[in-house]
């Protein structure tokens, strides 16, 4: 539950339009909901400004759609991230509104949406065609948080120039997420150009030598640029997530 819900149960219950018992009912689930399999945590919207996040890799389909009734009924916004197919199938019946995304693995359901900020946006910037899907996983998780993205795809080190051709985009973000394999030097050289920090992701995408992604993530943390900042290998999600934190600051 967010604080406009509990506002509006107890604002119903001081003006007699609701009884004691319903807002009780109401309220019952806060500060956690116990599924047995699961504990949701009902109150971090209220605690960090964002509700719980459902992380589909390692669930099953019955526990997943468990964890989403229950969210659903709570009239939660919802983010599922790696998700597959057999996920979606499981849940697409609860409602029409549900959107699944082959690409970031992503199944979002939108119910309480923030109006985008009118001119701070982040911009999601890959080096390569294979970094998309990380990188689609930032972006739709920023936008879920109400966020304006800018995409730019492809335009890594080993062609500079489609970099520099979008420069003005890039410089007008309040925040970058920089997504890269191979030997991650996009976020380094972003890091030189702008004045916006910078959040680079590390990605899997490279041959044998790129240690799937641990090339990446050592090259970015060692990054010459200031104002550079690493998530984790493949972690879209934890890029959008603090990207969304700096940009509604």
């Amino acid at each position: 539950m967010d604080e406009y819900s509990i506002r509006g149960v107890l604002e119903k219950f001081k003006a007699g339009e609701i009884s004691l018992q319903a807002a009780m009912d109401e309220l019952r689930d806060f500060p956690l909901k116990d599924l047995s399999f699961a504990r949701l945590d009902t109150q971090r919207e209220i605690r960090v400004g964002y509700p719980e996040i459902i992380y589909c890799a390692g669930k099953s389909q019955e526990q997943l759609r468990g964890i989403m009734e229950f969210m659903m009924a709570k009239n939660a916004d919802i983010l599922a991230t790696r998700a597959d197919e057999s996920h979606f199938a499981a849940v697409r019946d609860l409602s029409p509104h549900f959107r699944y995304d082959p690409v970031s693995r992503t199944i979002t359901l939108r119910r309480n949406s923030q109006a985008p900020l009118a001119e701070a946006y982040i911009a999601v910037v890959t080096a390569g065609t294979s970094d998309i899907p990380v990188a689609e996983e930032a972006a739709i998780t920023a936008e879920v948080f109400g966020n304006t993205v800018e995409r730019l795809f492809d335009v890594g080190v080993a062609g500079l120039h489609r970099l520099l051709t979008k420069l003005d985009v890039i410089r007008g973000a309040r925040v970058i997420v920089a997504v890269a394999g191979m030997e991650g030097a996009l976020p380094s050289v972003i890091g030189g150009l702008v004045q916006a920090p910078v959040i680079a992701v590390p990605t899997s995408v490279g041959y044998g030598a790129s240690f799937h992604g641990l090339s990446a993530l050592l090259a970015m943390l060692n990054s010459c640029s200031a104002g550079v900042a690493v998530v984790n290998i493949d972690n879209g999600f934890g890029a959008g997530y603090m990207a969304s934190m700096i940009n509604r600051l």
